[in-house]
């Protein structure tokens, strides 16, 4: 998979793209498994795309603060065989304790963290359909010019 072309997302720069997928993800347009597969200008521009995203997402959600999460590699949880960056729009207090945001993550996933999180073989993951990655790009589209 390494090399190929990655699905079309919203456009964010040469090098990254965006989804709409909830959460939000920053992709490298180039497919690598890992972070280390990256160039260094590969590395940076995806860093930057995130920030930016982020930015863009807790202004759309009325967010003061953002979690940003890799998961490099499938000891640790990649549930895709491709680099993404997660962003999760987050606001003080919007639950009891801070960290109950993995426990509602899992909720919504249906996927356990941590682990006992169950990581489909390759061969087994289903690819979104052209139409939904279409739609998603349209959204997340809306948050820049």
């Amino acid at each position: 998979m390494a090399g190929a072309h990655a699905p079309r997302g919203a456009r964010l720069t040469p090098a990254c793209r965006a989804t709409a997928r909830v959460p939000p993800q920053v992709i490298p347009r180039r497919v690598v498994p890992r972070l280390a597969d990256l160039t260094d200008e590969e590395l940076c521009d995806l860093w930057r795309s995130a920030r930016e995203i982020a930015g863009k997402v807790e202004t759309l959600h009325g967010a003061t603060a953002s979690n940003v999460a890799v998961q490099d590699g499938r000891a640790a949880g990649q549930s895709v065989p491709h680099v993404h960056v997660h962003i999760l729009p987050r606001a003080s207090g919007d639950f009891a304790r801070n960290d109950d945001v993995y426990d509602e993550l899992e909720k919504f996933d249906g996927r356990p963290i941590g682990p006992n999180l169950v990581v489909p073989a390759d061969a087994d993951r289903k690819d979104r359909s052209a139409v939904q990655m279409a739609e998603e790009a349209v959204a997340l589209r809306e948050l820049w010019p």
